[in-house]
């Protein structure tokens, strides 16, 4: 006896849409009565994101994502008041306004009148009118938040840090990329190391200064100090930091991920304060473009960071000397990253080969003393994904071969 996809129960229709992607949720709903009231279940839309251009009046929008289960949404256009969407949705859990270059402080003031417990995630990253003064109102009515993007805020100031130490005492992710007002006293506060701050962030698992110039060794200080519980730290282009400052959190016994990519005073010593430290346990290190990192620097993270999972060394001064001394201890390792390191021969590729045997992914983009003889034996090793090469090219003689 052969049925039809029509004799399925709603059920088993239902457990069928929540596959497709969200364009054909929407097109099976518009089939027939039985696949639309299917295509409305809620576990159709579980975790689904809607993606909102507010810009007229649309009565039936809001009730049509409760029905739905929606609670996760990003304005890519707000030309109507943000309170349109706190009433419309009382339960959401996440709201990311990224780019909605026209919220200002007094829009955010509207939409925010009392507390949203239900709300864990906020992004208001390029957000570029938003002040200390919303930061105020999230930590008065926001307190259950967990992540919240303040990245390309550039009004935000230590002041506002001082906000949120007081009011989001669950927050856990952070980030501040780009905020060149904030500094190592705003850090403090985040740690709770200042006296006006009381408890601080002391749950803050992710947190990105990104770009912060401001901040100096003293950030990290207070970073080792108050955020224990850290697992991983953006710490790009902040020319402020040293090594002295790496001594600090090389007493983190979480951190788990540390970005220092670009940090132009981190040299061989800052790596060695890093892989003598007896707590810490990095499976993740970018020093990208740090110009005063070298060979002696992979001798000491074969010693004390033998547990890196992803190493990034773009553009570092390292050459084949360099590699041969750490891959023997590195058998954690899954992605290395050495593009534009100019000094690298096809000897590092045949060392690679031999000992990273768990390598998923290599980057090799501006290496341009690799031939075809160090490309056949890489590409030999089993578990190889990602081979980034970039602008490489065979030599005329390895063509003629």
């Amino acid at each position: 006896m052969e049925s039809h996809v029509s004799c399925l129960f709603p059920e088993l229709l239902a457990m069928i849409f929540s596959y497709l992607d969200v364009r054909d949720k929407g097109r099976a709903a518009q089939v027939c009565a039985a696949w639309r009231d299917a295509a409305y279940h809620k576990s159709v839309w579980r975790g689904t994101e809607a993606k909102l251009h507010l810009r007229r009046a649309n009565p039936s929008l809001f009730p049509s994502l409760q029905a739905r289960g929606i609670r996760r949404v990003q304005i890519l256009s707000l030309r109507r008041s943000l309170s349109y969407v706190i009433q419309g949705l009382p339960d959401i859990q996440s709201l990311n306004l990224s780019g909605c270059y026209n919220l200002t402080d007094n829009g955010l003031g509207h939409a925010f009148v009392q507390e949203i417990p239900s709300l864990r995630a906020l992004n208001l990253s390029l957000c570029k009118q938003i002040t200390d003064s919303s930061l105020g109102r999230i930590a008065q009515y926001l307190k259950r938040l967990e992540v919240l993007e303040l990245g390309g805020c550039s009004n935000i100031t230590n002041t506002g840090l001082l906000l949120i130490a007081w009011g989001l005492h669950g927050l856990k992710s952070l980030n501040l990329r780009s905020c060149r007002h904030v500094s190592d006293v705003g850090i403090g506060h985040l740690a709770g190391m200042t006296r006006s701050a009381a408890e601080g962030c002391l749950s803050l698992e992710q947190l990105t200064l990104q770009d912060c110039q401001k901040l100096t060794d003293l950030a990290l200080k207070h970073i080792s100090r108050g955020l224990q519980g850290l697992r991983v730290l953006n710490l790009s282009f902040c020319g402020g930091i040293s090594d002295a400052g790496l001594l600090h959190l090389s007493h983190m016994r979480g951190l788990k991920s540390l970005n220092l990519r670009s940090c132009d005073n981190i040299s061989d010593t800052g790596i060695m304060h890093l892989a003598m430290g007896s707590f810490l346990r990095l499976t993740g290190l970018d020093v990208s473009f740090c110009d005063k990192v070298g060979d002696q620097s992979l001798a000491y993270i074969a010693q004390g960071l033998y547990g890196l999972k992803s190493l990034s060394l773009c553009s570092c001064h390292i050459s084949d000397d360099g590699i041969n001394r750490m891959v023997r201890q590195m058998h954690a390792l899954r992605t290395l990253n050495i593009g534009q390191c100019v000094r690298i021969t096809d000897k590092s590729l045949e060392l690679i080969a031999e000992h990273l045997v768990q390598l998923t992914g290599i980057d090799l983009y501006g290496c341009t003393r690799i031939t075809k003889r160090g490309l056949e034996r890489i590409t030999q090793l089993p578990c190889l994904k990602v081979l980034n090469l970039g602008l490489w090219q065979m030599t005329e003689s390895e063509k003629v071969r």
